[in-house]
């Protein structure tokens, strides 16, 4: 009994991966927010988010210093 429950409760979770990681995600920031404050949880929701998007960068293997010349170009030397 408490397998089939189980195995139905995983096919659910399965079939909504959005809805599921959406919870587990707002839950997180919601403990955060209630413990440490909401500024501290903004910073680390931006440091996560920054992580994420260079580390997806580095997964594509592009060129990470390329990015970073775009973002800020160097300076001139006279």
């Amino acid at each position: 009994m408490a397998k089939e429950i189980f195995s139905k409760f995983i096919q659910l979770l399965g079939n909504n991966k959005g809805r599921t990681i959406g919870a587990i995600i707002g839950f997180i920031v919601s403990i955060l927010i209630l413990t440490i404050g909401f500024l501290k949880t903004l910073f680390i929701v931006i440091c996560t988010g920054l992580g994420y998007f260079f580390g997806k960068k580095l997964d594509n293997q592009e060129d990470l210093k390329e990015f970073l010349n775009k973002i800020f170009p160097p300076g001139k030397t006279n």
